[in-house]
C-alpha cells in the first residue's frame, strides 16, 4: 500500500517550478523544506518585518501538487540544495532562510560553517549570511530550536534557578530530544537528564551521538528510563520537554514509555499552590493542548504550549537576518503572539466536530 502511494505521488509531481524571488521586495528570506501547508513561519516573519518597516518576506519554497478531493492528499515538496544554494548565492535580495524536514541535516555539509548550536542539535533549522574580512560572504547554519526551547522554558518560569542541578526529562528519541538535551545542559544547568522513548534503538543512537560530541565526563548524564517503578525511585525531574506526536499509545513500547511518563507527573497535584515543575509540550499541531498536556496539568505541572518554543525560534532568526534587537522593539513580541495565537485557534477544530 505504502509503495503504490509513493507511486501516486510520483505520477502526480509536477516539472521543477524556479525558486520565487519577487521585484516588489527588498528581501527576501525562505521556508525550504516539505511539507508547508501549514507553516506558521511565513505570517510570523511577516509580523517582524511590518513592525519593523522592513519591506521584506518571507517565501515557502515548495510546489503543491494533489488537490483535497484526491488521494494521497496534497503534498508539497522543495528543490534540491544544489538548485536552492545556488539560487539564494546569486540573489541580492536573499537575507536568510528557515530550514526545515526532511533537508535540516543533509544541508549541514554544504554550508560554509556551523554553529556550536547547530553541531550539538545535530541539525540545522536556520541559514543567515556573515561577512568575512576578506569581503567575501559565509552562508552559516544555526540552530534556533534551541533558543527556542530556552526561552519557553525560562520565560514562563522563575528563571535558571529553577532547573540548575535539578533533574530533567526528556520525552522521545527525534531531533528535538537531542536539542533539548543541549538546552539543559548548556542553559538550564541539569543535574542529570532522563530518557523516556517508546524505541530503545532510537535512544541508543541518542546516547551515542551524545558520546561522540560530549566525551566529557562531566557533562550531566543521560539516563534511559524505561520500567515504571525504577522511575517512582528516582529524584523527580523540575523540567520535561516532550517531543512526541498527540497520539494515545498502543504498541507495547508506546504503553510502556507513557506509563513512565505518568509515574513522573505524579498523580495528584501537589498540596501548595506552586506547581511541581514546568513541562513544554512541543506537539501544538493541529491542536495545542495534548493528551500529554492535560496529564500534565491535571497532576499540577504548569504546561508551556509548543508554540511558545515556534516564537522564540523565528525570532532569534529575524535577529540574525535584520541585525536588530527585535525582541527589545516595543510591542513587536505582543504582536507575534497574538498572531500566532490567532492562527493556531483558527485551526483547531470546534467541539461539535471533536
Amino acid at each position: 500500500m505504502a509503495s503504490q502511494i509513493m507511486d501516486t505521488v510520483s505520477e502526480q509531481q509536477p516539472p521543477e517550478e524556479p525558486i520565487s524571488n519577487p521585484d516588489h521586495f527588498d528581501g527576501v528570506a525562505y521556508l525550504y523544506g516539505h511539507p508547508l501547508l501549514n507553516s506558521l513561519s511565513p505570517p510570523l516573519h511577516q509580523t517582524i518585518y511590518t513592525t519593523l518597516g522592513l519591506n521584506w518576506t518571507q517565501i515557502p519554497l515548495s510546489s503543491v501538487y494533489g488537490t483535497s478531493e484526491t488521494y494521497p492528499p496534497p503534498y508539497t515538496r522543495s528543490p534540491p540544495i544544489p538548485k536552492f544554494l545556488a539560487s539564494v548565492k546569486s540573489n541580492p535580495k536573499f537575507v536568510g532562510s528557515s530550514v526545515t524536514m526532511p533537508w535540516k541535516v543533509t544541508i549541514m555539509p554544504h554550508l560554509d560553517d556551523l554553529t556550536e548550536d547547530a553541531r550539538q542539535a545535530g541539525a540545522c533549522n536556520t541559514i543567515f549570511l556573515r561577512p568575512e574580512a576578506d569581503g567575501t560572504t559565509s552562508y552559516v547554519g544555526t540552530n534556533t530550536d534551541c533558543i527556542g526551547i530556552r526561552e519557553a522554558l525560562l520565560q514562563n518560569s522563575t528563571g535558571e534557578k529553577a532547573f540548575r542541578n535539578k533533574p530533567a526529562l526528556i520525552v522521545g528519541g527525534g531531533g528535538t530530544a537531542r536539542t533539548a538535551i543541549y538546552v539543559m545542559r548548556r542553559w538550564l544547568g541539569c543535574s542529570k537528564i532522563y530518557v523516556v522513548n517508546r524505541d530503545a534503538a532510537e535512544v541508543a543512537a541518542i546516547l551515542e551521538e551524545d558520546h561522540q560530541r560530549n566525551p566529557s565526563p562531566n557533562k550531566a548524564p543521560l539516563v534511559h528510563v524505561t520500567d515504571p517503578s525504577v522511575a517512582a525511585r528516582l529524584e523527580p525531574p523540575a523540567v520535561i520537554v516532550s517531543g512526541i506526536p498527540n497520539y494515545p499509545p498502543k504498541t507495547p513500547g508506546e504503553v510502556q514509555a507513557r506509563e513512565v511518563l505518568q509515574v513522573f507527573l505524579g498523580e495528584t497535584p501537589p498540596t501548595t499552590s506552586n506547581s511541581k515543575g514546568v513541562i513544554l509540550e512541543m506537539c501544538y499541531h493541529p491542536v495545542p493542548w495534548t493528551e500529554i498536556a492535560q496529564l500534565a496539568s491535571t497532576a499540577g505541572w504548569k504546561v508551556i504550549l509548543g508554540s511558545e518554543a515556534l516564537i522564540w525560534q523565528g525570532l532569534e532568526q529575524a535577529r540574525l537576518w535584520t541585525g536588530r534587537d527585535v525582541v527589545a522593539e516595543p510591542g513587536l513580541v505582543e504582536k507575534v503572539k497574538k498572531v500566532v495565537g490567532k492562527l493556531i485557534a483558527e485551526r483547531v477544530p470546534s467541539r461539535s466536530n471533536l
